[in-house]
């Protein structure tokens, strides 16, 4: 059966392929097992180089749950749900696509957590939160933002090189801790993180609308960077100021992860000029 777009269907814009020379990595990103891992000397080598990685952070059984949630919201289990961005690319096929092949149509999801209880788990694990209080330096974590992030086989697209707090309108110097969690094994193929270890600590980088709100392209090229391919359930937490991107999806293989963004509870907000005086005027608008 096939599953017409609704009139809410919303679709990411068709962006130029990258140049390959903007993904160079010369590393792969280490880390410890399970959240319980997590000591001082992980704690301090996260506020150095910017990043953590828990290899075994949520289990097979919670990975599916998730799984099952986001694939209920994109058949439209939840017809009161319209956060739902596709691929510029399938706006023809979308009509014609059966429940396998409009899963690999889907870019991203945005603010479901209140939709699903299996992934409002995910976001609110016992685990994790002792992990973000720490990185926080004690403070509660607050969710701000939920995404869901998705590679589909071969026309997944890239998201260029960016700091993530480019787009948040929180005061410049708020610790904002990123979590990205791996559903699917997420590969260097198949577009896995990217990182630039430790320049969280440079501050704003300019950023440009080009194939989407990003660093120049002149900035990065040429730079050597570490990836981060994780296996399902395994999660990386990385300061909000750090440089990081992913490639285009050259694999056969889907690559879907979720993204929260957590900052200490109760930070006020600024005004979006506040946000653009550092980052650079081209960012009205934009959303991560």
């Amino acid at each position: 059966m096939s599953h017409p777009p609704t009139p809410e269907a919303k679709f990411d814009v068709v962006a130029e392929m990258h140049a390959p020379e903007l993904y160079q990595p010369h590393a792969v990103a280490q880390g410890v097992a399970h959240f319980s891992d997590i000591g001082p000397a992980e704690i301090a080598r996260y506020h150095e180089q910017g990043y953590l990685v828990v290899h075994q952070a949520f289990t097979g059984g919670e990975v599916q749950q998730a799984i099952a949630g986001l694939v209920d919201l994109i058949m439209g289990r939840r017809p009161d749900f319209t956060h739902i961005y596709f691929e510029g690319k399938s706006k023809e096929l979308l009509p014609t696509l059966g429940p396998e092949q409009r899963q690999d149509a889907v870019r991203k999801i945005g603010s479901f957590i209140e939709f699903d209880a299996r992934l409002k788990a995910l976001s609110h694990h016992a685990g994790l939160h002792t992990a973000l209080s720490s990185l926080l330096r004690g403070a509660h974590a607050e969710l701000f933002q939920d995404m869901a992030l998705i590679k589909p086989p071969r026309l997944g697209r890239e998201k260029p090189w960016h700091q993530d707090q480019a787009y948040f309108e929180y005061p410049l110097g708020t610790p904002v801790v990123g979590v990205w969690i791996a559903l699917d094994e997420a590969t260097i193929e198949n577009g896995c993180m990217q990182l630039l270890p430790g320049r969280h600590r440079e501050g704003p980088i300019l950023h440009y609308q080009r194939r989407d709100w990003q660093i120049c392209d002149q900035t990065i090229l040429g730079t050597k960077s570490v990836a981060v391919p994780l296996r399902p359930g395994g999660a990386l937490l990385f300061d909000g100021m750090l440089p990081h991107g992913t490639p285009h999806n050259s694999s056969p293989h889907r690559r879907r992860a979720l993204q929260f963004h957590y900052a200490p509870a109760g930070t006020a907000k600024v005004a979006p000029a506040e946000r653009l005086k550092h980052f650079g005027g081209e960012g009205n608008n934009v959303a991560c």
